[in-house]
């Protein structure tokens, strides 16, 4: 049973929506920005991103070079906060955490809502950071059928270099990089996630939303402290853009089961391939195999394929780190 309103601490931000992009992460934002108490902005990104290097601590000191990072950061204005509600949030704020907190709160209020949160797919790579700094915040991680996410996400990153078609060897083996890709996202909210506790964290099924959008809600409500508001579902209530020419992002549709299909969409070939990537993972999740052997040759493709990824994220890290100390 969902916990009465009166119970509700106020503190922002509430909660992050995280998880591997194209697995449904919009979906859930606009259900829950919808809710009458709760405001969830969608993919600012850069709450960690002025203190990547700092040690998780609720208590790291507000500059000036940290708010102007904030000002100038290229997907701020999606917050939808003015620039001089964020200086004065500084001027009262002493540390970073606190000025992000005040910026929640202002978000909140814009909208009438006493509660706010943010819907970043990439917060599920920074839990430690995000949840030493707002302990009092909640996750929820949502988790789709990996091979259903290669498929939305070849044509979505596809068309430009974005997301996963970012590393090298797209080019080569797209399936494989989105295999990784997603693998490497879940798997960093199953490292993570747990040890917040069941009061913080929170894993949904993609599939469960669409599926049995009600009964999911419900009980993302009950952990959010939250009473349920039918106005989750009816999200989309005039907004709706019928157009087969455009996704079913942009055509705000309900929750659609089958957008994609990897068992009738995807080649047996790409799908040994995802699974000898990521299966362990599909199954930890609770998504059938198609496949309970692999063959030889794309056993050794998955091998250097693997090798690939991980020295193409090693030298990653290791620019980061660089570009840091400069």
């Amino acid at each position: 049973m969902a916990i009465p309103n009166r119970a509700l601490s106020s503190r922002n931000p509430y909660v992050f929506i995280s998880g591997c992009p194209r697995s449904g992460t919009t979906l859930l934002q606009r259900m829950l920005d919808s809710h009458p108490r709760l405001a969830v902005a969608n993919d600012t990104h850069f709450i960690p991103k002025p203190v990547a290097d700092a040690a998780c601590a609720p208590d790291i000191p507000l500059t000036r070079a940290q708010v102007e990072f904030v000002l100038a950061y290229p997907r701020f204005p999606r917050l939808g906060v003015p620039e001089t509600a964020v200086h004065a949030a500084a001027a009262r704020s002493r540390t970073y955490p606190g000025f992000v907190s005040a910026l929640y709160d202002q978000l909140g209020s814009m909208h009438g809502k006493p509660l706010a949160g943010e819907k970043t797919p990439d917060y599920i790579r920074h839990l430690p950071l995000l949840h030493s700094m707002f302990p009092w915040a909640k996750t929820i991680h949502i988790v789709r059928d990996g091979r259903d996410v290669a498929l939305s996400a070849l044509g979505w990153a596809g068309k430009k270099k974005r997301g996963p078609s970012r590393w090298p060897l797209w080019d080569e083996e797209p399936v494989a990089v989105c295999a990784l890709w997603w693998r490497d996202f879940v798997c960093a909210g199953d490292r993570n996630g747990p040890a917040l506790g069941r009061e913080r964290y929170r894993d949904v099924r993609y599939e469960d939303l669409v599926h049995r959008p009600e009964e999911t809600l419900r009980e993302l409500a009950s952990f959010l402290k939250l009473s349920f508001a039918p106005e989750m579902l009816s999200y989309n209530e005039g907004k709706l853009r019928p157009n087969p020419k455009l996704s079913a992002k942009s055509q705000w549709l309900p929750p659609t089961p089958g957008l994609r299909d990897w068992r009738s969409e995807m080649l047996p070939r790409d799908v040994q391939l995802f699974e000898a990537l990521a299966g362990d993972v599909l199954v930890a999740h609770g998504y059938e195999r198609a496949f309970d052997t692999i063959a030889q040759d794309v056993t050794a493709l998955s091998a250097r394929c693997r090798g690939d990824w991980q020295s193409e994220a090693d030298a990653a890290r290791l620019e980061v780190s660089s570009s840091h100390r400069a």
